[in-house]
């Protein structure tokens, strides 16, 4: 992969030298394309069972056909209706259903009430009942959560994380989930799961019996592709997070139409001193719940830690990091697309996309300016960088690469567990975009730095 030898400079990361905002990100852009370019194909992950690894088990899916058009906003101020479309032929995704889990059900009734009134209980009609259930689950979370102290408090406090974990960074849609995945088969490492992250206060109390029930409302696919979806298969920790009542990014999902929300909490830069140790200490608390659970070395996926080398090199200075990249033409539409389906799904607002494709457009800036300037920090021999590109045309050699750069041991204990879950998901069916040309040209110019710094200048989708 083609990386410079030093990262540009910070301001390099923003189109025209545009200094960084030290406020909410800025909603500008974007203008209308007239040519539809030819579909870009999307290679991206595809789950299928972790039988293998003894964890949960998938289900082959077809696809369905929608067509999204991606946000309208203005631009330059000037009063000119400039508008920028992606539409997306969508090849999976599950369906809403109303008797659907959301993301905010294991939540302790304090930080529910944390998060709808730090929004000001701004609920749309129509999402109201979601709202009475997650309040409604807040007691018996609490009251588990107080089970689980009761129980293992102490002996979630002796734990120590021995092994460094393993940290899988990358911006969304990415590749990160099909590398949490391949991982997540070793047998010598542990990993959150979806039940973990959604119930993080008490699952080592409730994990016994609570997913019997819980999965006959679970969707067996992902909202933004045909992936399998499942609670015992491997998840972002950030949801944890967001269930354990810290304030994050994500609380945007819950609430769309009052985003950017908590961007602080990407970097965890400008935050005060309590609400920096809240962070680490809620977080350490987590991994320690997981490693009391199983003393394995911890792989964990969750994109906003690209944005926290410094921090988390603090707290876990043995940490080995894998950080993926891709084709920005496919990225940024891509996600797009995943904003626009969690915010309906998990959503207590019926969303409005305006100023969407901006916040990606922002947010990918703002990571990746705090990733390069602390990249030189990470001990040699600790960070591994792939291109998803690669990966998905050679994953069983990509994956033994990333084991001898990293040093994670013997990649014969993972190949046959890794080829079975490759040849399982051969079938799976990727999202198609179609981008207009402008929307290509804003991606060339906002994301220059991230095009040039990996290679990307010269695909096909420049």
């Amino acid at each position: 992969m083609p990386v410079a030898d030093r990262p540009p400079s910070a301001p390099a990361w923003r189109a025209g030298g545009r200094p960084a905002p030290h406020g909410p990100a800025r909603f500008e852009l974007s203008q209308r394309g007239h040519r539809m370019a030819q579909p870009r194909h999307e290679s991206g992950q595809g789950k299928r069972s972790l039988r293998s690894a003894g964890r949960g088990h998938g289900r082959r899916c077809t696809g369905w056909m929608t067509q999204i058009a991606a946000s309208e906003t203005e631009m330059n101020g000037q009063g000119r209706d400039n508008k920028a479309k992606v539409v997306v032929a969508e090849t999976g995704g599950a369906r809403d259903r109303i008797w659907y889990a959301r993301g905010w059900d294991g939540m302790p009734l304090a930080a529910s009430l944390q998060l709808l009134a730090k929004n000001r209980f701004a609920i749309a009609p129509s999402r109201l009942g979601m709202a009475l259930v997650v309040l409604a689950l807040g007691p018996f979370n609490s009251l588990l959560a107080t089970v689980q102290r009761i129980v293992y408090g102490r002996r979630i406090e002796r734990t120590a994380i021995r092994q460094g974990p393993v940290f899988i960074l990358g911006h969304w849609r990415s590749g990160t989930t099909l590398l949490h995945e391949l991982l997540a088969l070793d047998p010598e490492h542990t990993y959150p799961t979806t039940y973990d992250c959604f119930a993080p206060s008490h699952f080592l109390v409730s994990a016994s019996f609570l997913p019997a029930l819980v999965k006959h409302v679970t969707p067996r696919r992902r909202p933004m592709d045909s992936m399998a979806f499942g609670l015992q298969r491997p998840q972002e920790d950030e949801f944890a997070l967001c269930n354990l009542g810290v304030p994050s990014p994500y609380w945007m999902i819950a609430f769309p139409n009052r985003r950017p929300q908590q961007l602080e909490y990407l970097t965890l830069e400008g935050l005060s001193l309590e609400a920096r140790r809240r962070w680490q200490q809620t977080f350490i608390w987590f991994l320690r719940c997981l490693t009391c659970r199983e003393p394995k070395r911890l792989v964990l996926k969750s994109p906003p830690h690209t944005a926290r080398l410094r921090v988390l090199l603090s707290l876990l200075p043995d940490a080995r990091f894998i950080h993926i990249v891709r084709d920005p033409y496919v990225l940024f539409p891509s996600t797009l697309t995943l904003w626009k389906r969690l915010f309906r799904q998990q959503g207590f607002q019926v969303p409005r996309e305006e100023g969407l494709d901006e916040l990606v457009f922002e947010t990918l800036v703002r990571m990746y300016e705090a990733f390069e300037r602390d990249r030189p920090l990470v001990p040699p021999g600790h960070l591994c960088e792939v291109r998803y590109e690669r990966l998905v045309a050679e994953p069983a050699a990509q994956l033994e690469r990333i084991y001898r750069e990293l040093d994670l041991g013997p990649f014969d204990r993972v190949r046959p567990g890794a080829e079975r879950y490759l040849a399982e998901r051969a079938d799976y069916r990727p999202n198609r975009y179609e981008i207009s040309d402008h929307t290509r040209q804003l991606i060339r110019r906002r994301w220059a730095a991230y095009i040039e710094r990996y290679g990307y200048g010269t695909t096909v989708g420049a």
